[in-house]
């Protein structure tokens, strides 16, 4: 019994102090954040229509895909992964080195404080879904290519059709635009604040890896921490 409860305290006293290390003031607004609503890709507001594919045909056919010159020089293609039927998505930019040889989303730096801030939510990585606009590691980490999203994005609607979350987050600017192209503006700009995408609510938020070279920047942390109470609002989880 006494090992349960210096393991609870153990958890709460890391929740505690990472909250402390992003500025988070622990005062969740009960009111919920408007949703501006425009054009999204695909036509006027709607309910997604229905998936054309499974999501296990879809991730297979993420695996088997040559069809952009970033399969070329991957390791392996990153489908993404987590709960199938997930409230909440979360979708970045494009795997890195380590997801690269990993098949896995987010798993380096960036994926590390990614998984503590889904724990600060109060969900676990396996209860939402994390996946990219691009399935294949940029050369260098570079950003993905215009044409090489257009060609890849029909695979992340299929995963949202099938999955439909309540809520999708965008980490950064390049997977802000793809959901939200009427807005203009630099995320500190577009962020805070629901768009609609097909009916679905999305919150654009900065980038793990953007907290990760400003990691000195606690006003950074906070507007995320602001961005993730506002998401916890709407879900209901606070």
């Amino acid at each position: 019994m006494e090992k349960d409860a210096d393991k609870l305290l153990s958890n709460l006293e890391e929740r505690l102090k990472f909250f402390r290390d992003i500025g988070a003031d622990f005062v969740f607004k009960n009111e919920t954040a408007p949703v501006r609503t425009p054009s999204p890709p695909g036509g006027p507001s709607s309910s997604p229509p229905p998936a054309s594919m499974d999501i296990q045909a879809v991730h297979e056919e993420i695996l088997r895909c040559r069809k952009c010159p970033l399969a070329a020089g991957r390791t392996q293609a990153v489908p993404g992964e987590g709960h199938l039927h997930a409230e909440l998505m979360f979708v970045g930019e494009g795997p890195g080195h380590d997801e690269d040889v990993q098949g896995r989303p987010f798993v380096g730096r960036a994926g590390q404080l990614l998984t503590k801030i889904i724990r600060a939510m109060t969900y676990e990585r396996a209860d939402v879904f994390i996946t990219n606009i691009v399935k294949c590691r940029p050369p260098n980490n570079r950003v993905p290519r215009r044409d090489e999203i257009e060609i890849c994005s029909p695979y992340l609607r299929e995963q949202i059709l099938n999955i439909r979350p309540k809520v999708i987050v965008t980490l950064g600017k390049v997977a802000t635009d793809l959901f939200v192209p009427d807005a203009f503006g630099a995320m500190t700009t577009l962020r805070g604040q629901f768009y609609d995408w097909n009916g679905i609510p999305v919150m654009p938020t900065f980038h793990p890896s953007y907290l990760i070279r400003n990691e000195g920047n606690k006003e950074i942390k906070k507007m995320v921490w602001d961005d993730m109470q506002k998401v916890m609002v709407r879900l209901g989880r606070k």
